[in-house]
Parts: structure tokens; C-alpha cells; sequence
């Protein structure tokens, strides 16, 4: 599928203009490198969901179950009957157009059934039709239209064109968060069994094993240990890392990508470098091979299996008797923390209000979640003096950093990563304003769009954000892209291979990792890469 991408000079000609026909009249045309493969009959059943079957989103025939249609409209009444803002999101829009042109994925297909006004409208037509009086009765004219297999198809490949990453909600003067109406829309369709393969397989997978691969607990303290020898032979000094440990202060969940994914793979190398280095400081974390997974692909399933999913980790909390949680670098595991968590699993009232064993800091931000992000406590402790840093390490390196959507806009985290950038590196260049903090751009393939059979959406939807790195590579020199979210570090790397060839990416604490200095350690000649650290060539 790779080879079948188009070349950037044809992927830059992008036709915004609208159709010749009205968007209702417009036929949807399913296209290969746009769309990721469905939800195998096997994955559903494991997680209990219904109507798993083959089928192809490229035949006719979807092999929908009879009374589909009902199914489809009582659960659309049950959502707007439980959730409150799903009714004010349907009835508020004015079609003013303000998001139209914020959306990666319009502006990078053209498409204008990709505008978020226009992607919302699927489901609101359906919506005026069959919920409201005037709807009812005047049809067409006021927007209403009825459902049909067609309008189905039509929702299951815009819905899955959309990441979630609500930078169109930002622009919104009504405040209407457009990726809550993809959750709704995302769970209708699962009523129907019309989910993907590459969200309902990691969702089993952390159901059945604690992690999105489908790693078991051995193979994932193996891969730590791989880490372990790594950092030896880099640094001279052996971290020891434990494991399921009950009566630890703090349990550590971080998102698999960090343990089975390179460019992660030197993050998590990171994590453990500086967990060893605060041990003497009164630092005491325990890993989880249960709980061993951050992320939450429920979250682009459905309301429950997020909620079903988010558990573990506080199950696995209260089973280790820890006071609270530290978080790793990931994206939607901070969005379902912060703003889910309270009312979906919560309070954690089996933990404590974190406090910082090293500098006394009391995170009241996480007074009720129970749960700090890795920047943030980072932050704190270079903030406070508490860790020996050598940036220079990093010299090689001329850094930007990308807001990863859910931390940014979900969470607000937008200080504490530039702030531990700026502390272990002597080059750092911000991207344009308008394509940073709140407004930041989507990596193009969150929301569990980063398939390989999708890599033209992919390129497609990440296009904006590679061109604001393509602005500072070119002006500043930037070769490095910095980001704390796991996906981003996963399909980064591709996006700048397409569009800025040149540029690398990190996690936010492989450059921590660079910059400790250990107690002991050897004189490091590489970084964290086994690349070789500036400087040293001449010496040698």
C-alpha cells in the first residue's frame, strides 16, 4: 500500500473547490488509501460486540443485519436521551462555517464532506429527520434527510476521517466539541458492527493482556531488560527497575508504543534512567505487566469499553497498595484521565493527592484522578534544582516541539514539556503560533487512523503539520521533533520521511535521558540511540 502513495508533487494538488452538486446529492466514492480495513469477526466477539462478520467496505452489499435501521435509530435515541450535549451539539450549529477550514484532513483532501460542519451535518440530517417537528415535516429544506445504507457508508468513512483532535472546536463559537459527535457517531456504527480493525484489535488486545500489542507480562519485563543492558553499556551505571511490586509509593503506566516501538523504545530508556537517578533522592515507582498500557482505545470504541479499559490501571493500583500514579508520555490517555475519569471511574479515592517524594510539590491539579503526567513531574523537579543536567549532549540536536492534540487541548499541557526541552537542550525553535498550544495541528493519524493501509489519508491529514516543521527546518535548521504522546512517535517519523526528510523524532525524555547526569556513570560518548554524542569525533 505504501508504494501506492501518491508523490508530494501530486499530493499537494488539492482541489478545495466545492462540488457542482449539493452535498446531499453528492454520492460517497470509498477509496482505497482513504479508508483502514474493518473489525474481524473474531476481535468483536472477544469484546463482546455485536454483529462481527467479513465484510468489505469496497462490495456493495455490507451484510448489515435486517433490522439494522432500528437498531441504528434506537440508539441514537438512547444518546441523545442520556447525553445532554449530544441534543445541544445537534440543535446549535448555525452552519456559520468558522471550523471549515481548521480541520487537517480538509485541508489536506479537499474533501468538503471533511469539514467539521460538514462531517457533523452526516449525523445531524439524520437527526433533524427523525427528532425534530420541523425535520418531520418539511424534509430537505431544513436540512433533514433519512437514512439509508447509503448515508450508512457515508458515515462510516467520514467518521473514521476524523482523529478526534478537536482543533476545530477551538475555532467554535458555540463551543460545540465536534469529536464528541464522531464518538457518538463512532458508537452508533459499532451497534452495527462497522468498526475497524486497527481500534477494535488493540482494544482486545489491552482487554485481554493490559497492552495494546497483545504482550504478555514476561515479554514486556523482557523488553525492559533489553532497556536495562542498553543504558549499561551507553551510560556504565545498571538501573534495576521492578515489577508488580506491592507497597511501592507511586506505580508508573506508560503507553506500550514506549516499550515495543522505536523511536519510544528511547523514552522509556529515559524513564528508567531518570527513576534510577531519584531512587537515592527517596524515589520509590514499581512497573505493572498487567496494567501495562496507558492508552485507551476504548476511547474510539464507545463511552464503556473507554471506561472498561481505563480501569485497570486503578485496579492495578489498589491491588499494589501505591499512594498514586505517574503517567507516561501518551496522547488519548491523558484526554480520558483528565476529562473522563471523574464521573467514568472515579473518584480514586483508594489513592492519595500526589505529592513529589523529592521536592514536597503537591499536584492538587490531580487531587481527584490521582494521576501525574511525567513533564509535569519532570518540570517540577528541574524547577526545584533536583537533577544534574548536561545539555550539551543534545547539541546535535536543533529541536522544535508539536502540542500533541489530547495533552494540549485536553489537558492544558502545554508549558511543562517546553519548559524540560528548554532545560536539557541549547537549540529550541517554536513552529508558527497559529499551528501550536491550543491550535496545534494533528499528527493526521490519531484516533486509531494509523494504519498502513491508510498512509494517503495519513500523509493527507498530517500535511499541515509537516508543513510548519518544514517552515522551521528550512528557517531555523530544526532536525528534531519533539512530542509526548506515543502515536505521534510512531507516525511522526513516516510523515517527516514524506514531507521533511531530514527531521527525526523524540519522546520529551529521551532527551532527559541524554542530559542526566548519572552518579557514576562512565563518560558517555553516545546518546540514547548509540549515536555518537557531539564533540567525541574529535577527541577521537
Amino acid at each position: 500500500m505504501a508504494d501506492e502513495v501518491p508523490k508530494t508533487s501530486e499530493m499537494v494538488k488539492i482541489d478545495h473547490a466545492p462540488p457542482s452538486t449539493g452535498w446531499m446529492d453528492t454520492p460517497v466514492v470509498i477509496r482505497k488509501g482513504i479508508y483502514s480495513y474493518p473489525a474481524k469477526k473474531p476481535t468483536l466477539d472477544y469484546l463482546s460486540m455485536p454483529f462481527g462478520r467479513e465484510w468489505s467496505p469496497l462490495d456493495a452489499d455490507w451484510k448489515l443485519p435486517p433490522n439494522w435501521l432500528d437498531i441504528l435509530l434506537e440508539g441514537m435515541r438512547e444518546r441523545i436521551d442520556r447525553f445532554r450535549s449530544f441534543r445541544l451539539f445537534m440543535d446549535i450549529c448555525v452552519r456559520c462555517g468558522a471550523c471549515a477550514d481548521k480541520c487537517h484532513y480538509f485541508i489536506g483532501t479537499g474533501d468538503p464532506k471533511n469539514m467539521p460542519v460538514l462531517r457533523a451535518e452526516l449525523l445531524r440530517s439524520v437527526y433533524r429527520k427523525e427528532f425534530t417537528l420541523a425535520g418531520k415535516l418539511m424534509g430537505k429544506m431544513v436540512g433533514a434527510r433519512q437514512m439509508t445504507a447509503e448515508v450508512l457508508k457515508e458515515w462510516w468513512y467520514y467518521f473514521f476521517q476524523c482523529s478526534e483532535c478537536r482543533r476545530c472546536s477551538v475555532f467554535c463559537p458555540y463551543g460545540i466539541d465536534t469529536a464528541e459527535i464522531t464518538i457518538i457517531g463512532r458508537e452508533l456504527l459499532n451497534l452495527l458492527g462497522l468498526n475497524i480493525d486497527w481500534i477494535a484489535q488493540p482494544a482486545a488486545n489491552c482487554f485481554r493482556t493490559g497492552n495494546h500489542l497483545g504482550i504478555q507480562p514476561h515479554a514486556f519485563k523482557d523488553m525492559l531488560d533489553f532497556f536495562v543492558d542498553d543504558t549499561e553499556n551507553i551510560t556504565g551505571v545498571r538501573v534495576n527497575p521492578t515489577y508488580n511490586r506491592k507497597g511501592a509509593e507511586i506505580l508508573f503506566v506508560t503507553p506500550s508504543g514506549d516499550v515495543f516501538a522505536d523511536p519510544g523504545t528511547y523514552t522509556a530508556m529515559g524513564y528508567l534512567i531518570l527513576f534510577h537517578y531519584l531512587e537515592s533522592l527517596g524515589f520509590d515507582v514499581t512497573w505493572s505487566t498487567y496494567a501495562s498500557e496507558g492508552g485507551n482505545f476504548g476511547f474510539f470504541t464507545s463511552h464503556e469499553m473507554m471506561k472498561r479499559l481505563n480501569a485497570k490501571m486503578y485496579a492495578e493500583a489498589k491491588r499494589l497498595k501505591v499512594k498514586w500514579i505517574l503517567g507516561g508520555e501518551c496522547g488519548h490517555m491523558w484526554r480520558v484521565i483528565h476529562q473522563y475519569m471523574d464521573t467514568m471511574n472515579g473518584p480514586a479515592d483508594h489513592l492519595e493527592t500526589p505529592v513529589s517524594p523529592i521536592t514536597g510539590t503537591r499536584f492538587t491539579n490531580a487531587a481527584t484522578t490521582k494521576m501525574v503526567h511525567i513533564t509535569e513531574f519532570t518540570a517540577d523537579l528541574i524547577r526545584n534544582g533536583k537533577l544534574k543536567l548536561d545539555k550539551s549532549r543534545n547539541d546535535n540536536l536543533n529541536v522544535t516541539f508539536h502540542d500533541s492534540c489530547n495533552p494540549a487541548r485536553g489537558m492544558g499541557l502545554l508549558d511543562e514539556p517546553r519548559y524540560v526541552i528548554q532545560n536539557v537542550c541549547n537549540t529550541f525553535h517554536e513552529m508558527p503560533e497559529s499551528t501550536i498550544r491550543e491550535q496545534t495541528f494533528c499528527c493526521g493519524s490519531g484516533s486509531g487512523l494509523n494504519a498502513g493501509e491508510n498512509l494517503e489519508l495519513r500523509f493527507r491529514g498530517g500535511m499541515p503539520r509537516a508543513n510548519a516543521v518544514k517552515h522551521v527546518h528550512e528557517k531555523h535548521g530544526v532536525n528534531m521533533l519533539a512530542c509526548v504522546c506515543a502515536i505521534d512517535r510512531a507516525v511522526l517519523p513516516p510523515l517527516m520521511d514524506y514531507w521533511v526528510p531530514g527531521v527525526g523524532v523524540t519522546g520529551v525524555h529521551e532527551l532527559v535521558g541524554n542530559a542526566l547526569i548519572l552518579p557514576g556513570e562512565k563518560k558517555r560518548t553516545t546518546d540514547l540511540r548509540g549515536e555518537d554524542l557531539p564533540g567525541v569525533e574529535e577527541e577521537d
